[in-house]
């Protein structure tokens, strides 16, 4: 602890003996000088002012030294506290870790007698358990055994009785069925007559039917044909006979020239190519009568 102060005290002191030998030396040299005329007074005077100066340098650096190594004391001793008392939280630290270890360990332990205890108290429970799990499997086995003997003579009586309904069903079902056969082939066949009577009835109108809505929708691909037509004064009294085939939708997949007036026919196609999809019906028997068409155009000129 001391030597820390020893070291720059004693550097101190050398530098101040150095210090003073010099000043010594420079006053013996200014003694040794021979007189000068009208001049030794004021020498003498420079060299007592120049010790004084040098006596007061030297006091405040011993002043300024003290106060270091004052500070340097106060420092150490700040140190030497703090290590103090780092030394006795470490030593609380190390007790609290004790204590809290030997609570662990005290708590570990009841844990595991808790355990132990808990253990101890499910095997028994599960022994008892098992032997009331026992006895009641042998009660239901026993049980079960009599209801099985009990179940197969009424399963057997049971099966006589149903034996001979069913002999009895199946004579009356068979003779059900026969006359119901008799029945049903004579109902079919007068439904089959009344049904071809009325098939024939309908299809006739049906195809009325399907020959009018081909005819209405020629007329209706005609009046598209004609609001897209470029008509010539030329072309009146003149006709065209052309063959569409159509696509579901109206899409027009081929078109010929059948017979008529070459400028009609060609009007009528470039008509027919700017109408684009033509009215088509959407029944699928009457797209059938007319997907492939023939229709005669004569413009209105």
């Amino acid at each position: 602890m001391k030597q820390p102060l020893a070291v720059p005290l004693t550097v101190s002191i050398v530098l101040h003996a150095g210090l003073l030998g010099l000043l010594a030396v420079s006053v013996d040299f200014s003694a040794q000088k021979p007189p000068q005329p009208q001049a030794s007074a004021p020498v003498v005077q420079a060299s007592m002012v120049d010790q004084a100066e040098v006596q007061q340098h030297v006091e405040r650096i011993r002043a300024a030294e003290a106060a270091k190594q004052e500070q340097e004391r106060q420092r150490q001793a700040e140190r030497e506290r703090q290590a103090r008392e780092a030394e006795r939280k470490r030593q609380q630290e190390q007790e609290q870790i004790r204590k809290l270890e030997e609570q662990r360990k005290a708590r570990q332990a009841e844990a595991l007698r808790a355990e132990e205890a808990a253990k101890a108290a499910r095997l028994k429970q599960q022994q008892e358990e098992a032997q009331a799990k026992a006895a009641a499997e042998q009660r239901r086995q026993e049980e079960a055994a009599r209801q099985a003997a009990e179940e197969k003579r009424r399963a057997e009586e049971e099966a006589a009785r149903k034996a001979e309904a069913e002999r009895k069903r199946k004579e009356e079902e068979r003779k059900r069925r026969e006359a119901e056969e008799a029945a049903r082939k004579q109902a079919e066949e007068e439904l089959a007559a009344l049904m071809a009577a009325e098939q024939a009835e309908l299809s006739q109108a049906r195809q009325q039917q399907v020959l009018s809505e081909v005819d209405r929708y020629s007329v209706l691909i005609q009046q598209a044909i004609r609001r897209n037509l470029r008509t010539d004064p030329n072309m009146r009294g003149k006709e065209c006979r052309i063959r569409l085939t159509l696509a579901p939708d109206g899409f027009v997949i081929n078109q010929r020239v059948v017979s008529g007036d070459p400028q009609v026919c060609r009007a009528t196609e470039a008509a027919i190519n700017a109408a684009g999809n033509l009215p088509v019906s959407q029944e699928p028997d009457v797209y059938q009568q007319m997907k492939d068409l023939t229709i005669t155009f004569i413009p209105d000129v």
